[in-house]
């Protein structure tokens, strides 16, 4: 694999793209988890996502590692899927930390990647096109669903709508 400037700009466009696919699944985790922790999760819009795509991209060191861990996502498949299981799994959960950004995001991004990976199994709750094609792989590979579950588990974790997460923290030092 290559990547340069412009498999990154392919990349960015690739993610935006993903909107009618990730926004659903990011807010059907969010509509799931908010009760489990006894609150209501402001769900994202297409503009929001965009908005997160763009930022993510347009910080060059992540987007360049954001765009080879997609790209490897996408590509990745392994004879019997399970002994691949493994890496598909690492891979997804460092996408989804990446496009958080900083602890404490980059831990709860790597939680609810497991959450999203797992709602994706579940056939009836997939949301939007199930296409994942795109500059370099085929739609049935072994790591396109967990690439689906990092862009939403990365991206929910990052944009705004957790209560927790719009207040200042009670533990900062002034």
């Amino acid at each position: 694999m290559r990547v340069t400037p412009e498999t990154v700009a392919v990349e960015h466009e690739w993610v935006h793209d993903r909107v009618d696919v990730v926004v659903p699944l990011i807010n059907v985790v969010r509509n799931r988890l908010g009760p489990k922790f006894g609150t209501t999760v402001d769900g994202v819009t297409t503009a929001a996502y965009h908005e997160a795509v763009d930022a993510v991209f347009a910080d060059g060191d992540r987007a360049v590692n954001a765009t080879a861990l997609i790209r490897i996502l996408r590509d990745l498949d392994v004879e019997d899927d399970y002994p691949g299981f493994v890496v598909d799994e690492l891979l997804g959960r460092e996408l989804a930390a990446l496009i958080a950004g900083d602890q404490p995001l980059r831990l709860l991004a790597e939680s609810t990647f497991h959450y999203a990976d797992v709602l994706l199994s579940e056939h009836a709750t997939r949301p939007g096109p199930d296409a994942h094609a795109g500059p370099e792989g085929p739609d049935d590979v072994a790591g396109a669903d967990d690439l689906d579950a990092a862009l939403a588990a990365g991206f929910q974790t990052r944009l705004p709508g957790w209560e927790w997460t719009e207040q200042p923290s009670p533990f900062r030092v002034e």
